[in-house]
């Protein structure tokens, strides 16, 4: 038996040295080779690009751009965050209810507009997407395939709008988009971004079989494993609040297809994340845990993150689109997790055009920080409640850096560069058991 690193063990008569050798140029090509046959013979080579048809939201941003208050034209959405906040500020309460009411798609979905202000839109137009979905259940125009998905949607978005939950984003044109914030957004100072990967739309944002490998309950692990951290202390630092959002406010892949394996939604992604991180006004640190695709999605954004980004942090990835954490030219620390039954790591790691996404993030030539993945199993793992993982994701969001668990044998380079310090500033002392002890400094699915 021999066995490229990166694809895991295969049969010996597709590797021996009599085929192929130790020539890196035939194991690229190789692995190509695999990657093709791949594609062919699970359908990836069909026409499956995700593209957000126009819709509902489109209708309303055009409205928008049309629109005004008291005589006042709007702003236009692309002046960013801060232009927009400067406007919705200037704004008298009546006026920022009628513009909600009006515009519940546009004000929703805005970086910029208060936090609650998109609360309060995004339950207007969850609530009509729901009468919408429930007049498709019936609807015999439909295929019984169409009424019984209208019928799921209407159960999420029912879901969605329980419970006085904060659906921060809330886009319902073709698979869907959205968001949700656990905590205080408004006031805290820490925040936690979970990215997930592909097959995220509406439907499955949160799961009631295996919760933890969607969004909402990737978000709400993370939140109540935060919030777990040290919580004396933390009673004693209120400015040290914390708040996670489950951000699925970019189109995904749909399956393992030719989107998964390129980067074309994932440079449409990261052009999302670098603005939502931008209208995240009050924060003074965030923390990216980016999923499988997600983690493409971080990679590709890293280099134009606002510096408020500290740590990002990618868990069964494959691949940032870059070769080593240089690549991505960022200041933000980089740490990494991968289960060893993880089938993410039989994915060649290559970059060939725009297939592939690069170089394994948990190598050492990667030069991540790699931290335990004990006790997640599989792909979809990582955020489960009492695994490694999860609990090294929470001292990273809430900056106990010294407490985060490096995986075994990667001590050295976990370590790197944190100094002893307290909760960061950042970190909590630790000890040479395989914690990444010593405190901190400005540290980072389902393809």
């Amino acid at each position: 038996m021999s066995s490229f690193p990166e694809l895991g063990s295969t049969p010996t008569s597709w590797f021996s040295s009599s085929w192929f050798g130790e020539s890196p140029v035939w194991r690229a090509l190789l692995a190509l080779t695999v990657v093709f046959v791949l594609l062919a013979t699970t359908g990836w080579t069909a026409i499956r690009n995700q593209t957000p048809a126009a819709g509902s939201r489109e209708a309303a941003v055009s409205a928008w751009q049309d629109g005004s208050i008291d005589g006042r034209g709007l702003p236009d959405l692309a002046d960013g965050p801060r232009v927009l906040a400067d406007f919705f500020g200037s704004l008298t309460t009546t006026q920022q209810e009628h513009l909600v009411q009006r515009y519940p798609l546009v004000v929703g979905n805005m970086g910029g507009a208060p936090v609650e202000l998109r609360y309060r839109a995004n339950r207007i137009a969850l609530d009509e997407a729901r009468s919408t979905a429930k007049k498709r259940m019936n609807d015999l125009g439909l295929t019984e395939e169409g009424r019984q998905e209208a019928g799921r949607l209407m159960h999420r978005f029912e879901s969605m709008l329980s419970g006085g939950r904060q659906i921060l984003a809330f886009d319902p044109t073709g698979p869907g988009r959205a968001a949700e914030v656990f905590g205080d957004l408004a006031q805290a100072r820490q925040v936690s971004v979970v990215v997930p990967g592909v097959d995220t739309n509406l439907v499955n944002f949160e799961r009631t079989q295996r919760k933890y490998s969607a969004p909402v309950g990737m978000a709400r692990a993370l939140y109540e494993e935060e919030r777990a951290q040290r919580p004396e202390e933390r009673a004693q630092r209120p400015e040290e609040r914390t708040a996670v959002v489950a951000w699925a406010d970019y189109t995904t892949p749909a399956g393992l297809g030719v989107d998964a394996a390129t980067g074309r939604l994932a440079e449409d992604g990261a052009v999302r994340l670098d603005s939502f991180v931008d209208s995240l006004a009050h924060a003074s640190r965030v923390s990216l845990f980016c999923h499988s695709y997600g983690s493409v999605v971080c990679g590709v954004a890293a280099r134009d993150l606002s510096p408020k980004v500290t740590d990002i942090a990618v868990a069964g990835s494959p691949g940032m689109r870059a070769e080593t954490v240089a690549g991505l030219r960022t200041k933000a620390r980089v740490w990494a997790a991968r289960d060893a039954d993880d089938w993410i790591q039989d994915v060649p790691y290559l970059e060939i055009g725009e297939l592939g996404h690069g170089a394994d993030p948990v190598s050492r030539a990667f030069g991540a920080r790699v931290i335990s993945a004990s006790r997640a199993v599989g792909h979809t793992g990582y955020f489960e409640p009492g695994t490694e993982s999860l609990e090294s994701f929470a001292e990273i969001g809430v900056g106990a850096l010294g407490s985060v668990d490096c995986a075994a044998g990667h001590s050295t380079r976990c370590q790197a560069g944190i100094p002893s310090s307290g909760i960061q500033q950042t970190g909590i002392h630790g000890s040479d058991s395989g914690k990444a002890g010593n405190g901190g400094t400005r540290v980072p699915e389902k393809v």
